[in-house]
């Protein structure tokens, strides 16, 4: 099976504000083992970027300005996900954006049975605790040195082995098939007790005996 990691970046954090995307970054796997095959475009969102968005990705108005468009890229960007399963962290913020995009340019949407929702993983098997891309890194000792700012495909590296992770962390099952077979220390066996009678004789040789062994040890 070929999945697809998937990130974006963008000018804000809703396209129904006005906001566009300024990163894409998609890396392309076989049964989550790297092809080789990575699709990454920075974008001109034809649009300011806001400081606090600046200050997330470092992708600026000036910088972005002779990028492709989104329109541009599109059909490139759709050839590289077609019938693949795409892993995203948090995929309700990237669909939102790339449904958006697409719609504008009157082209099919990303199907919501084609995506796996990373994030909604992670808090299944860790609920109650951060499930961000950063803390997943941290709890499972994968290296953040070099995000220091957001950039997609690394994004995209770091989701891939956060992942792989999620689904090495299955609690253990047990076999209780009726195959199974107990081993001999559990099982119980009918066992009796023997009584042995004594003669007469034998019961005086063995106070004899006491005796004797009384007044070694004790006096």
């Amino acid at each position: 099976m070929y999945e697809v990691f998937l990130d974006t970046e963008t000018t804000g954090l809703s396209f129904r504000e006005g906001h566009k995307i300024v990163e894409i970054a998609c890396i392309e796997t076989k049964n989550l083992i790297p092809t080789g095959n990575i699709f990454h475009k920075l974008i001109n969102p034809k649009r300011s970027v806001p400081d606090a968005a600046f200050k997330i990705h470092g992708f600026s108005e000036e910088f972005l300005k002779n990028k492709e468009t989104f329109d541009q890229i599109e059909d490139e960007f759709s050839s590289f996900i077609k019938e693949k399963k795409l892993i995203i962290h948090n995929a309700p913020f990237d669909l939102g954006f790339l449904n958006g995009e697409l719609n504008a340019i009157k082209k099919n949407k990303i199907e919501q049975k084609l995506v796996i929702d990373s994030l909604e993983v992670a808090r299944n098997k860790f609920p109650g605790t951060s499930n961000s891309l950063d803390a997943l890194c941290r709890k499972f000792n994968i290296d953040l040195s070099r995000r220091t700012k957001h950039n997609a495909l690394l994004d995209c590296e770091l989701l891939r082995e956060v992942y792989i992770n999620l689904l090495d962390a299955k609690e253990p099952k047990f076999n209780l098939s009726s195959s199974y077979v107990k081993p001999d220390v559990f099982q119980v066996k009918d066992y009796s007790k023997k009584i042995i009678k004594i003669s007469e004789v034998e019961k005086e040789k063995h106070k004899l005996f006491l005796k004797n062994e009384l007044k070694k040890n004790f006096y």
